[in-house]
């Protein structure tokens, strides 16, 4: 029996709905209502083939929210009538170094939720079940649906990296940066919002920043030199890496998880003196999903989200393509 998606027929396409034949459930398979989705940027970048992966038709979305419907015979986690989420992994060999370690985005047989495969734009998904997460209570779906990528995207290196009572500061307030805000201050630092959109203020402090520096204020900017233990960059436009550098503190560290263009250059003297260091980032394995889902429904943390139709992803995705989304869009079917 199949089921409606939404799809791009070709590369920057407008989607269309398609029929997709769902086929046999496989042996560790789960198959799930969908009921909300979020929309996220690396949508709009399979979409439009940027990556060189994508393939036709393509149906979108990685940050998923449903319930189970019918499991396959090794299915033993997640029992049908179970609200799960599924993010941007759906899959990996689990028994690598990497896998057995906690860290499945590293491995080499990784599987995307909307590669290669149908994705969440659609009424029900397939996936393995032992990377559809249990959702708890008190996160509605809305809001655990973009926690599903841009969440632990963010998540992931504050936890390994940031302790209380440290400094830290978010580079962009956006999809990424308001939540970054939201966990940082939820784990005891002292945050600082860094944007070059002023009237961003207001909100920057309500998710959770004690200061806010626009970014393009060179005094500013300077007052801030040496005062930062940690560092996180969120957004996708160029920036002057050694400006960052210079904003920590000794033994600090900057984070890199939003993908800006060019090369990130700075002086190799940069990083010696002060002992500094530069690390990037990419989701998180099974186990810190799950702490991040946790830690979002204890702490408060919550993304800002607008609801929209699933029918009208067409008009949700050029508001996201315009970066005309405050902060997150998410699909409810």
């Amino acid at each position: 029996m199949g089921y409606r998606a939404f799809a791009a027929t070709v590369p920057g396409g407008r989607l269309e709905a398609i029929e997709v034949e769902a086929g046999a459930l496989g042996a560790h398979e789960v198959d799930i209502r969908v009921t909300h989705c979020g929309i996220c940027h690396s949508d709009i970048h399979l979409i439009d083939d940027d990556w060189h992966i994508s393939r036709y038709p393509l149906v979108p979305g990685h940050e998923v929210v449903g319930t189970v419907r019918a499991c396959g015979p090794a299915v033993t986690d997640v029992p049908v009538g179970q609200r799960v989420g599924v993010g941007w992994q759906s899959g990996s060999c689990l028994a690598c170094e990497w896998c057995l370690r906690g860290d499945e985005m590293c491995c080499a047989h990784q599987e995307a939720t909307c590669v290669g495969r149908p994705g969440g734009f659609a009424d029900r998904l397939r996936v393995d079940s032992r990377f559809a997460h249990p959702l708890p209570d008190a996160l509605a779906s809305e809001h655990a649906a973009p926690l599903l990528c841009a969440g632990i995207t963010v998540y992931a290196p504050l936890a390994a990296d940031v302790r209380p009572g440290m400094r830290v500061g978010v580079i962009g307030i956006g999809g990424l940066g308001h939540l970054a805000l939201q966990f940082a201050r939820a784990m005891g630092a002292e945050v600082t919002a860094f944007s070059t959109t002023p009237d961003k203020a207001a909100e920057a402090q309500r998710f959770g920043a004690h200061h806010f520096i626009v970014s393009s204020d060179a005094r500013r900017m300077e007052q801030a030199r040496g005062t930062l233990d940690y560092v996180l960059s969120t957004v996708t436009a160029p920036l002057d890496w050694p400006v960052w550098l210079d904003v920590l503190r000794p033994r600090g560290t900057l984070g890199i998880v939003g993908a800006s263009p060019g090369t990130v250059s700075v002086s190799p003297m940069a990083l010696i003196v002060g002992q500094k260091a530069i690390r990037g980032s990419a989701i998180g394995g099974r186990a810190a999903m799950r702490a991040m889902l946790d830690f979002a429904a204890r702490a408060g943390v919550r993304p800002q989200v607008e609801v929209v139709p699933l029918r009208d992803v067409n008009a949700a995705l050029a508001k996201v393509r315009a970066n005309q989304a405050r902060y997150r869009i998410v699909l409810a079917g």
